[in-house]
């Protein structure tokens, strides 16, 4: 009896084809996305920090690049007068995309309260890990309110301004997370009078 190894090898894998073992589609949004991790922190999701008391954060932060990506990486605490931790879901076990948008909104309707930032340049699969330090202070806005709390690490473009004591300041434009394909990466934290 003669066999055909070429025949038997293209039978057995269009068999596995069939049977869904061979899955040629793209990868999960968190492996094709740039993404930041928190690895360590002196700061804990849900944690309670007093109206005006200025508190000391660390972080480490782990960025994996799925692409070149030149600009800022910054760790910071968040104040917002209008979200509250029920508007958005914010902790560093959360579905990704959803917290990327999350975060997005965050960014647009709140106030720095205390920041960290450094320059980077990453490339596909490098993972970079940066330790941020900062202090922060849980205050109200002009507004007077302060209904929402988080602390935030997210890429962004950077400008540096003189101001008029003739020191510098670095102004960071968030990168909107989807059109970017980024995931950002926080947590809610509570706000205690």
């Amino acid at each position: 009896m003669r066999r055909h190894p070429l025949r038997i090898v293209a039978a057995l894998a269009g068999a596995l084809a069939l049977a869904g073992c061979i899955d040629l589609g793209e990868p999960e949004i968190e492996d094709r996305f740039t993404r930041l991790d928190i690895e360590q922190s002196n700061v804990v999701a849900g944690q309670t920090f007093t109206t005006g008391v200025r508190e000391s954060i660390s972080v480490r932060a782990a960025i994996t690049y799925r692409r070149i990506v030149t600009g800022f990486a910054v760790a910071e605490l968040r104040g917002s007068s209008t979200l509250t931790p029920l508007d958005v879901f914010v902790h560093p076990d959360a579905e990704r995309v959803r917290m990327a948008t999350d975060i997005d909104l965050i960014l647009a309707n709140s106030v720095t309260l205390g920041r960290a930032t450094r320059a980077i340049t990453g490339w596909d699969h490098l993972i970079q890990r940066i330790d941020f330090n900062f202090s922060g202070v849980a205050l109200p806005d002009s507004s007077g309110g302060l209904t929402g709390l988080f602390l935030v690490c997210y890429l962004g473009s950077g400008d540096e301004i003189e101001l008029a004591d003739g020191s510098d300041s670095l102004v960071v434009t968030p990168f909107p997370s989807m059109p970017n394909e980024l995931l950002p990466i926080g947590m809610e934290l509570t706000v205690a009078p």
